[in-house]
């Protein structure tokens, strides 16, 4: 990726330029030394001149209003602030008309920022004092006064903390009282400018120190000293305010995009290079309009111009399906096997690869200029997105309906979400998300949320970054210093400690500091470092293969593989899954093969209860699911079940509560506890269980025979209803130490 620049033969302004400012992707304004502001269309290549200044105002620094503001959406910007060396700013309409001049500093007012609503204004100068104001130009704040002159000044992604320089240091202050102020040397040198990312957040800074980190690309134009930069609206463009009085334009060229076996590059602004690698087949692609944003994946490439949307199948590169954009300035595009989703300044739009608009999701205080691949996520029929109001909170919608997914709440985290990835196979009631939370821990959750709270568990610590995979529910990772894949992480809920035996793991030193996962396709995952380097890091082929087989239920295949590969991870991933879609067949055959014994043992149990809602209960217990056990009992009139349950695991009190609602085995509950006690020599202090034990004389022999009873009784209802064959359940302890099967 390079940027390609452009110059005019002779500058239009007849003194240094200072400053630059976008109202469209094609149209942008310039203000000089020489007083005038000019108004540049580069789809015309005309310039024209807008206005012409006082003669003693000197213009700094313009920033246009945002677009949206107050919620009302315009198709461009129709107002700027120009500050100037009078120690004023100017409030001034898109025709030129000064609309209101305000004293603001003592000397210069060396730069002027709106917040992302359009309604505050900050401003900084020589005196060293950072103002706030309102949209009118009415003076609400000081918020700092500095004994050095402020050069430059952001506000935050929020609108809630603005950053300005001072001399070497960056400070971050709260528009709110009594917060705490953030402040740290950035620079050698002195600062003079600085910007706050509102997208991925980051900081960028600029000082007299000359530092800067990784260079994509270098052009040594013949312009002076550049003393302003901005960049378009869609982000491909660059415009820069040149010390000789040129205006230079450069423009995003050689953006490359990969996926299997081909690799596609934007040559020009107007066409893409498609090379397929495995036939060296070469293909060109024109568009009418200026590329602005582009994805390859899933047989598919979508491109978005400045006035249409392209889709391209990778199977024929010459009849694209296109279509009319509402909003040309897309600013994301995400795609899933089904559908694809486009994100721009009016919403967000999920079209199918015919072209056919699906659905638009909305959620309050929608802000889509901000959203990115982190904090959006899409699968083949959810979509998934972190509200910016409240960063613990995520969106979940039916990527059909375009509505809020179960009982319409959102999912809710106890500490501020970075980044979310929603898993794309499997069922849709099985959909799961992942998502890294502010302390770099790795959470995963159910997408599908009924009245009561899903198990939101982490598994994972300093992760930087994350992807699933495109054809299989693998997760990859970067912990720390260690690349991570796990090959099957709905293992958390099925045996937690199993989660640690189906992880692979490698050293990530290689990767540099802060590197991303840019995607995970087949066994391939290719990640970015911070330098733009791409590195391909290959695993093994054999867990896609199995999730494949699992999908199918074609266990017999996928005991054949793990017998083949002879991995203990791959063993301990068929494991799970096995006990995930209730195969306990081949979970006896997974767990004896990686010594799981006493699992073994407890599952060759459930073979022996009397009924098929036994048997489920006793499975959802293997996997740790007490509650959902014990309501399955209930909900099947097997009472004394649901108490046992609750006496094996302790719960004294849930199983007395649950033998007095139902008037039964209330002595059963007390004898057991009783002989609890005895056996760690304890008396009952518990005043529930004195009250019923009062006057009461344990019997072994009668509660024996009620047991007995309660064990007929559920043998006799399951006879009864044997009318619909049953899953059939074989020991399978003969595998262990078999001589024909002794490499299990």
């Amino acid at each position: 990726m390079r940027l390609k620049t452009s110059l005019l033969k002779e500058p239009k302004h007849k003194e240094l330029v200072s400053c630059v400012g976008w109202t469209t992707a094609d149209e942008l304004y310039s203000c000089s030394d020489d007083h005038q502001i000019l108004k540049w269309n580069l789809l015309t290549s005309e310039t024209t001149r807008v206005v012409k200044l006082p003669d003693d105002t000197y213009p700094i620094d313009l920033h246009w209003l945002p677009r949206s503001v107050g919620g009302k959406k315009q198709s461009q910007a129709e107002s700027f602030v120009l500050t100037s060396s009078d120690g004023k700013f100017h409030l001034i309409s898109k025709v030129g008309r000064v609309e209101k001049s305000v004293e603001a500093h003592s000397g210069a007012v060396l730069a002027g920022r709106w917040n992302s609503e359009g309604t505050a204004l900050a401003t900084v100068g020589e005196d060293g004092q950072v103002k706030i104001w309102s949209k009118s130009g009415m003076l609400r704040s000081t918020l700092a006064q500095q004994g050095t002159p402020v050069y430059s000044v952001a506000w935050g992604p929020d609108s809630e903390k603005v950053l300005y320089t001072s001399g070497k240091q960056l400070i971050i202050k709260p528009l709110q009282p009594n917060v705490k102020v953030l402040q740290w040397k950035a620079h050698d040198g002195l600062i003079l400018k600085t910007d706050w990312n509102s997208v991925n957040e980051l900081i960028l800074s600029a000082g007299e120190d000359c530092k800067y980190k990784w260079s994509y690309a270098l052009e040594k134009p013949n312009t002076g000293s550049i003393f302003n930069i901005a960049w378009s609206v869609d982000g491909t463009q660059l415009a820069g305010a040149c010390g000789n009085g040129h205006v230079i334009f450069a423009h995003v060229v050689e953006q490359r995009w990969e996926w299997k076996n081909f690799e596609i590059t934007l040559i020009k602004r107007r066409t893409m290079q498609v090379h397929n690698v495995i036939n060296d087949a070469v293909d060109l692609l024109e568009f009418r309009d200026r590329v602005i944003k582009a994805s390859l994946n899933y047989g598919h490439l979508v491109v978005s111009t400045s006035l249409q949307c392209y889709i391209f199948s990778t199977n024929n590169w010459n009849t694209p399906l296109i279509f009319d954009l509402k909003e040309g300035t897309v600013t994301l595009i995400l795609q899933a096997e089904r559908h694809f989703l486009l994100v721009d300044g009016g919403g967000l739009y999920l079209y199918s690869y015919e072209g056919r608009l699906i659905s638009s999701p909305k959620f309050p205080g929608m802000r889509t200029d901000i959203l990115n691949a982190q904090t959006v996520s899409l699968s083949n029929d959810t979509l998934a997105v972190k509200d910016k109001a409240d960063e613990k909170v995520i969106y979940i919608f039916d990527a059909i309906s375009g509505k809020t997914l179960g009982d319409g709440k959102s999912l809710t985290h106890k500490t501020e979400i970075v980044e979310i990835a929603l898993d794309q196979k499997g069922l849709t009631n099985e959909r799961k998300i992942a998502f890294i939370d502010k302390n770099r821990d790795l959470y995963i959750t159910s997408v599908k949320r009924f009245g009561k709270e899903q198990k939101i568990i982490k598994i994972g610590t300093m992760v930087q970054t994350l992807a699933w995979n495109d054809t299989s529910n693998l997760l990859c990772g970067i912990q720390d210093t260690r690349f991570t894949v796990w090959y099957y992480p709905n293992t958390v809920y099925v045996d937690k400690d199993l989660l640690t035996k189906t992880l692979y793991e490698k050293d990530a030193s290689d990767f540099s500091k802060n590197p991303q996962i840019v995607h995970f396709v087949g066994n391939q995952i290719t990640i970015r470092r911070a330098d733009g380097s791409l590195i391909h890091v290959n695993i093994s082929p054999y867990p896609v293969i199995l999730h494949e087989y699992v999908s199918s239920s074609k266990w017999e295949d996928a005991v054949r593989l793990c017998r083949f590969v002879k991995d203990q991870t791959m063993w301990a991933c068929l494991a799970a899954m096995a006990v995930a879609n209730k195969d306990m067949a081949t979970a006896e055959i997974a767990y004896a093969s990686i010594g799981e014994i006493d699992k073994v043992q407890y599952i060759n149990s459930i073979k022996d209860l009397p009924s098929k809602e036994s048997r489920m209960a006793h499975m959802l217990l293997f996997s740790g699911n007490t509650q959902e056990a014990e309501t399955l009992l209930l909900q099947t009139g097997l009472i004394y079940q649901a108490i046992q349950v609750n006496i094996n695991l302790y719960n004294w009190d849930r199983a007395l509560e649950l033998a007095v609602k139902h008037k039964t085995h209330v002595d059963t509950v007390l004898a057991y506890r009783q002989k609890f006690l005895e056996d760690f020599g304890k008396k009952e202090t518990n005043k529930r269980f004195l009250q019923y034990a009062e006057g009461l004389e344990v019997d072994w022999n009668k509660i024996k025979a009620k047991i007995e009873m309660e064990i007929a009784k559920e043998r006799e209802r399951a006879a009864a209803s044997a009318t619909e064959a049953e899953p059939v359940f074989l020991p399978f302890f003969w595998w262990i130490g078999s001589s024909e099967h002794s490499g299990c």
